[in-house]
Parts: structure tokens; C-alpha cells; sequence
């Protein structure tokens, strides 16, 4: 079986690119905030360094958290509507909350709901 190689600085750009397009498609503002971020984090560590392995480590993680954990949500309630509603925009690449460890990770959390409100996590 052979090891796969370690990705380059352009392949993960180019991941890193592919992400942000995923994580906000249809939000124009922000994918050119995001892009911007990544070029310029590209830009300012061009040569070749110690801590080049790292960054590029970095910017493969960076892209597996924005395709897989971000979802933005649009607005959607009216004017005169007491709560705010938002539509939540969920792809085909978000992680599912069917993991196990999901369900038993807060098992030993206290969360107290004050009357007339919503759950509100409160120290105990």
C-alpha cells in the first residue's frame, strides 16, 4: 500500500479555494473576504520555510472545517414576527450529528431553563 504524498502549497490553496466556495456559495461578501484571507496568508509566507509543512497542514485543516462544520443561515422572518426565524443552508458535504461521541459529550452538563426563557446554560 503506498503512502499518499503530502500535499503541496498550491494543492492545498486550491482546496483551500474549492471550501470556501462550498462553505458560502451564494454569500458573495464573504467568499471574497474569505479568498482575500487565504491569498493574503499565501502571499506573506511565499518562501519556503521550517514552518512550511505547518502552514500547509494548516490550510488543509482549514478547508476540511469550512466544507464540513460551516452552514450559514439567511433571515427569514418577518417584520412582525416577535422571534427571528433563519433558513439554514445545509449541503451535502456537513457532518451530521449522528456520531456518538456527539450524544455523550454533554451527558454530565447541568443546563437550567429560566421561566419565560429559552435554554440558557448557567454555571453550576
Amino acid at each position: 500500500m503506498a503512502a499518499t504524498p503530502a500535499p503541496t502549497p498550491l494543492s492545498a490553496y486550491r482546496l483551500l479555494l474549492r471550501a470556501t466556495r462550498i462553505a458560502f456559495q451564494g454569500d458573495f461578501a464573504t467568499l471574497h473576504a474569505a479568498r482575500a484571507e487565504a491569498r493574503k496568508q499565501f502571499d506573506q509566507h511565499r518562501k519556503l520555510g521550517v514552518d512550511t509543512p505547518m502552514r500547509i497542514q494548516h490550510a488543509v485543516e482549514t478547508a476540511e472545517i469550512l466544507r464540513t462544520n460551516v452552514v450559514q443561515g439567511v433571515k427569514v422572518s418577518d417584520a412582525g414576527e416577535e422571534t427571528d426565524r433563519y433558513e439554514l443552508r445545509i449541503h451535502e458535504h456537513i457532518e451530521r450529528g449522528d456520531n456518538e461521541t456527539v450524544k455523550v459529550a454533554g451527558k454530565n452538563k447541568k443546563v437550567k431553563v429560566a421561566v419565560g426563557k429559552t435554554c440558557s446554560n448557567t454555571e453550576s
